[in-house]
């Protein structure tokens, strides 16, 4: 029952890290490029890899689906912090390495998400 929960808690932080990710790669990256000044460098960034353009056409969704996913591993996160680890030595110090991993994915995920939201909504307001 152990492992699968601690399975769970880590592919749910990896989900929220994946989806923040998509979130700044999407949305932030063209509002950062212009922010700096380095508009040229995004249009020849955009010409590479048109799909850019069509991944930030669903950017609302994209955030959505990253928000949600935050929301997820954080109530994974919450939920299995107080679950206890196995007795054996070895395995309670397996169970509070995963632990600590998947929290710090965790606040890695969310400070991307925190950044790319900032650049994609808010920033281009001031701009």
């Amino acid at each position: 029952m152990e492992i699968q929960t601690s399975e769970a808690h880590k592919t749910a932080s990896l989900f929220s890290l994946f989806a923040s990710s998509s979130t700044l790669i999407c949305c932030a990256l063209p509002a950062l490029f212009v922010a700096l000044g380095a508009g040229a460098s995004f249009a020849s960034l955009v010409s590479t890899v048109p799909f850019l353009i069509t991944l930030s056409l669903y950017k609302l969704q994209i955030t959505s689906f990253a928000f949600v996913m935050l929301v997820i591993a954080g109530y994974t996160n919450y939920r299995t912090a107080r679950l206890p680890c196995p007795v054996d030595p070895e395995l309670g110090r397996a169970c509070l390495q995963t632990r600590r991993r998947s929290l710090n994915v965790y606040y890695a995920s969310s400070g991307l998400f925190v950044f790319a939201t900032l650049f994609t909504y808010v920033v281009p307001r001031f701009l």
